[in-house]
């Protein structure tokens, strides 16, 4: 199974972003996308940026990782 996982987006150079993918800083390949800038809310999957997403959806996605990480079996 993949997951994609919401971040906001720090900074931008060329190629790469700098994503807050929740604490956790990781560059991200611009490869896929167009129009990305510093604030934006962005979905990253293996490595680069497929698309941005609301605000709202975020942190609702981010909220539910969180709940998830914290199931034990």
């Amino acid at each position: 199974m993949c997951l994609a996982v919401p971040g906001k987006v720090i900074s931008v150079s060329k190629d790469s972003a700098e994503v807050d993918l929740g604490g956790v800083v990781y560059s991200a390949g611009l490869q896929l996308t167009e129009d990305i800038a510093p604030g934006d809310w962005v979905i990253v999957h293996s490595g680069y940026v497929l698309d941005k997403m609301d605000e709202a959806d975020a942190l609702k996605s981010r909220e539910i990782f969180k709940e998830l990480s914290t199931v034990t079996q």
